[in-house]
């Protein structure tokens, strides 16, 4: 149980922490926004997140009911979270105060209150929902059909999920300022990158060991 809950957490972690929209947008709050509108932001958006694990994972009743599809789920949601993390170790830099596709989103939404900006972006992000599929598949159908029931199974997920992301997008809107600074080169971009994916492959190869 408890190498389960630790392999969860460095998965959520390093899903949660790794650049993309919802950290840029944090990113830019802890910049231009005073603490406790940053904080809404980070906590409209791990709520969020929180929701969709959720989501996903009333699927696996359906999924405990395929004895198949339940044995190949977590080889097939290790797989993506394999290339996931190639295609981080292989991203391009980028630069994070350019006004990015992702960083121009929030333009268009300054207007609405941080915490629902937070949830609606999340809400929005496709590799949300992806993520969160496949820790239903590496991590909660096996605890279930081994050890507890789903709903405790996707209880603990959540509640780790929501610690990770509360943990990870609120490190970017922390330290927003001085992060954006320390990525201006490059080579620090891309060895951030690596360090996440790397994460990424332990949490994967801890699961199916």
């Amino acid at each position: 149980m408890l190498s389960s809950l630790l392999a969860m957490a460095g998965f959520a972690l390093a899903g949660a922490i790794t650049p993309g929209p919802v950290n840029v947008l944090a990113l830019r709050h802890g910049c231009e926004s005073s603490r406790s509108i940053a904080m809404l932001y980070v906590l409209g958006a791990s709520l969020s997140y929180a929701a969709i694990v959720w989501l996903m994972g009333q699927g696996g009743h359906w999924l405990l009911g395929q004895p198949t599809l339940a044995q190949w789920a977590p080889r097939l949601c290790a797989a993506y979270l394999l290339w996931l993390a190639w295609k981080l170790a292989c991203a391009p830099a980028v630069s994070v105060t350019s006004g990015s596709g992702e960083a121009r989103t929030s333009a268009s939404a300054r207007s609405m209150p941080a915490f629902l900006q937070g949830a609606a972006v999340q809400g929005l992000n496709p590799k949300a929902w992806l993520v969160a599929l496949s820790g239903v598949g590496m991590f909660v159908l096996p605890l279930s059909a081994a050890q507890m029931p789903l709903h405790i199974a996707l209880a603990w997920f959540c509640a780790v999920s929501l610690t990770a992301c509360l943990l990870g997008v609120g490190c970017w809107a922390t330290l927003g300022r001085a992060l954006s600074q320390w990525l201006a080169t490059p080579a620090r971009q891309q060895g951030l990158n690596r360090i996440l994916a790397l994460m990424l492959v332990i949490s994967v190869f801890s699961m199916l060991a």
